[in-house]
């Protein structure tokens, strides 16, 4: 009788461990949405509703594949916990997700396949871009907003960055924050984000040791704006230059350094 005891004990843990899966449900809820989306996708459109003359029947091309992504937003959570964050992504009622979490141990949460559109940057600008989420992969660090990021997390980052970068060839410039893109709205990641050490792995841009003296009639704002910040409001444009490569001020204003940064930095882009 007692060979059977361990048998037996091992099933009960490994169904108890099944059974108490916290997000069980929610991952049901996925496996949903994402059948849909194939269903969708895999009909071949329709000969009617365009306007014009009805074509005769379907016809579906053989030259097609996914849509890749094309920029890395960089952003913090403010929130107090990882947990406390998964938990927020699979609530409906948050409309908010992202592809990846990163966790301060460096543990990776992939929750949104990478050719599927997040929600994570909102209302947002970058260039002449104005639909982030459509082009992009969302990663959220776990952070509050007002601590240094741990080690671990940030080697968890570049590694993935690593892999996200080769996956899809994403340009170096194309690595940036949430409030480079939405300077009005948001401040993350904060500054204690090492962009430098992300711009020396080739994830982003960082301004040039030896800086050039900035030309007569440099104008700034014109600067920022070919880096690609939305210098409607030049104000809150500064302000987020200034949390991306400068991070020890933060205020409004450019000093003859910041200029001397923007400038160099205008050239890379």
């Amino acid at each position: 009788m007692k060979r059977y005891i361990l048998p037996v004990l091992l099933f009960s843990v490994l169904l108890s461990a099944c059974s108490s899966h916290p997000y069980k449900q929610t991952n049901k809820f996925y496996r949903k949405q994402a059948k849909e989306l194939v269903k969708s996708l895999s009909d071949i459109p329709p000969v009617e509703g365009y306007g014009g003359k009805t074509a005769e029947y379907q016809i579906g091309t053989t030259n097609f594949n996914l849509r890749k992504p094309n920029y890395v937003i960089i952003h913090h959570t403010a929130q107090n916990s990882c947990d406390q964050t998964l938990k927020t992504f699979v609530l409906q009622r948050t409309q908010v997700s992202a592809h990846y979490v990163v966790c301060k141990d460096g543990t990776v949460h992939h929750m949104l396949n990478d050719y599927l559109r997040a929600w994570h940057a909102g209302a947002a600008k970058w260039g002449s871009l104005t639909d982030i989420n459509s082009t992009s992969i969302g990663i959220e660090l776990d952070n509050n907003g007002k601590e240094p990021f741990s080690e671990s997390q940030i080697n968890s980052l570049i590694s993935l960055l690593e892999k996200l970068k080769k996956n899809y060839s994403i340009p170096t410039g194309n690595f940036i924050g949430h409030a480079d893109i939405a300077p009005r709205r948001k401040p993350d990641p904060n500054a204690f984000f090492p962009w430098k050490k992300l711009a020396e792995h080739g994830f982003g841009y960082w301004p040039d040791m030896i800086v050039e003296v900035v030309p007569p009639g440099f104008n700034s704002i014109n600067a920022l704006r070919i880096i690609g910040y939305d210098t409607k409001d030049s104000v809150a444009a500064i302000k987020a230059f200034k949390l991306h490569f400068v991070q020890t001020d933060l205020s409004p204003r450019l000093t003859e350094a910041d200029k001397g940064l923007l400038y160099n930095l205008s050239k890379k882009y």
